[in-house]
């Protein structure tokens, strides 16, 4: 079973694509001291609702959403919720510390802020009677993950191992994140890499211990994004790969020009048609691999 902010999901009845990476409601002025940015916010629900109902009904269903907007980041449960039932969409919501700046917990031990993932986990978030079905996105803002940083890796491994959910990163130093994750104990194929440089030679490490190499084709770019994946696929690693769209900002909506949550089926799947991959394998990897990412920690005994 999945915790959408609607209610559980059986997996088995998610028949759409995946989005596995996605914001719908995000605030990420605070931090910088910005009252008003387009390229920092998030809070158009209608809009949102009129793109996600629009894909449910495409050519290519959208079944469900992964939403990982974390604490720090301006999360709001009860919109998401909102954004669910008007688009008939399934959401995933997260628990998790963003990174650095917007995180707001640099002096909180990996303890202390474990119990703050597990409050969310176990009693709903914000006071919104919903629940979190994923831990993401924490990874670094930098180069590399900060002593703060790492602390929230800490704590996001040690609540995905209490609670049996995943875990999303997301950050330049997959590598480290990934490897901060598994000395707590998590299994790598529970971990969700975010690859923000899609760097082809750290991707496909990645994808050989076990963990899933996500891309998302808007802040990678499209072309750079089908390259890796396409890399990827024909070294034998299609099943650790999460394809999404990654729209985060305003700026990024197709009401305002942007390419939308559509993107990644018009600019990298259509790509990757016309490269020579199979459909079957498109299907497994916006499909199959996001749900077995979501469900390791819950299935495995």
């Amino acid at each position: 079973m999945l915790r959408t902010v609607t209610g559980p999901v059986r997996a088995a009845a998610v028949t759409g694509a995946v989005l596995p990476h996605e914001h719908l409601r995000a605030d990420m002025r605070w931090a910088v001291g910005i009252d008003s940015d387009p390229y920092r916010w998030l809070d158009e629900e209608q809009a949102v609702i009129a793109e996600l109902r629009a894909l449910r009904t495409g050519d290519d269903p959208l079944g469900l959403v992964v939403e990982l907007t974390s604490i720090g980041m301006g999360r709001d449960a009860a919109a998401l919720a909102r954004i669910a039932a008007g688009s008939r969409v399934p959401v995933v919501a997260a628990t998790g510390l963003s990174t650095g700046p917007f995180s707001g917990a640099a002096d909180a031990d990996a303890d202390t802020l474990t119990g703050l993932l597990m409050a969310d986990i176990l009693d709903g978030m914000d006071d919104s009677g919903v629940f979190p079905g994923v831990i993401g996105e924490v990874g670094c803002w930098g180069a590399h993950p900060t002593p703060a940083e790492e602390r929230a890796l800490r704590a996001a491994a040690r609540a995905a191992l209490s609670s049996r959910l995943s875990v999303a990163t997301y950050g330049q130093d997959g590598l480290a994140m990934l490897e901060l994750l598994m000395i707590e104990g998590l299994p790598a194929s529970r971990v969700s890499v975010g690859c923000s440089g899609a760097d082809p030679a750290a991707a496909r490490k990645i994808a050989e211990s076990g963990a899933y190499v996500s891309l998302g084709s808007i802040g990678v770019g499209a072309e750079r994004a089908a390259a890796v994946a396409l890399d990827l696929i024909r070294e034998g690693h299609a099943g650790r790969l999460l394809l999404s769209s990654g729209v985060s900002r305003v700026a990024q909506l197709g009401k305002y020009g942007g390419p939308g949550y559509g993107h990644l089926t018009t600019a990298v799947l259509t790509g990757l048609r016309e490269a020579g991959v199979e459909g079957e394998t498109l299907s497994a990897i916006t499909h199959d691999n996001p749900l077995r990412w979501l469900t390791d920690g819950l299935t495995s005994s």
